[in-house]
């Protein structure tokens, strides 16, 4: 089975170059599932119904978001109604919208989408991933999994990639927007990359225009940030997964521009 899990797009521009690759990367490449970060797919941050539906529209089979999840109002009952897009698990059960997994049925197998949000310079008082990704693993049978770690430093990645070595077939890391070059399979059977980087503009600094970026790091000011325009990219992994094993035999790093 191949799974392409896709970086963070960034707002309406990330989108459209999104459409554009996506369905013939598919065809050529004979995925099977698509898991696409869309937490910044809105003009200002966040995911907006209308954002979503674009993304699913455009092929993805399931959303994950991160510490931008709840950015936008709009988006709450539509975290709750739909079951394919998710937010990171260890976020408060209770209070916050949406689910952080979902399970798809493949006919020939289950293949389980978990989102998790780490705590190093990201949301202060969240459960620990580590013990949050315990909890869900009891009471998951699927034989394919895979994790979304939407986290700020690449040492908890690592560490999060290790701890689940031979639990899930997939840890691939978000967040950061910069794609990273170690995608690998650790020892027993988990690919892994510490993060699938961003689709969106090209000449940016994470999406944003770089001279605005380059002022508040000079000024030290508050600034209204825009998203950059132009050439894009779309920094993406192919997964390829056995299914009676769970185990990934093959990981392949892309970056479509």
């Amino acid at each position: 089975m191949k799974v392409l899990c896709i970086g963070d797009v960034v707002g309406k521009v990330g989108c459209e170059f999104l459409r554009s690759k996506l369905p013939a990367l598919k065809k050529v490449k004979g995925i099977d599932v698509v898991i696409c970060n869309g937490e910044n797919s809105s003009d200002g941050n966040g995911i907006t119904p209308a954002s979503a539906d674009y993304i699913f529209q455009s092929g993805a089979d399931v959303i994950t978001l991160g510490n931008h999840s709840f950015r936008r109002k709009e988006v709450y009952s539509y975290l709750d109604d739909t079951p394919y897009i998710i937010r990171p698990a260890n976020f408060p059960e209770a209070t916050t919208p949406g689910v952080g997994f979902c399970t798809l049925d493949l006919g020939r197998v289950q293949l389980t989408v978990i989102n998790l949000i780490g705590t190093m310079f990201m949301e202060a008082g969240l459960e620990s991933p580590f013990d949050k990704i315990d909890k869900l693993l009891k009471n998951i049978d699927s034989r394919i999994i895979i994790v979304d770690f939407h986290a700020e430093t690449t040492s908890e990645k690592l560490a999060m990639g290790y701890y689940l070595d031979g639990r899930v077939s997939v840890v691939f890391g978000t967040h950061t927007h910069v794609q990273t070059s170690d995608e690998h399979i650790l020892k027993n059977g988990t690919g892994y990359i510490t993060d699938l980087g961003m689709t969106g503009p090209l000449n940016s600094v994470l999406g944003v225009k770089k001279e605005i970026s380059i002022e508040k790091f000079k000024t030290r000011m508050p600034v209204r940030f825009e998203l950059e325009k132009g050439d894009c990219k779309m920094e993406c992994v192919i997964f390829d997964i056995d299914e009676k094993s769970g185990k990934t035999t093959f990981a392949e790093r892309l970056r479509i521009i």
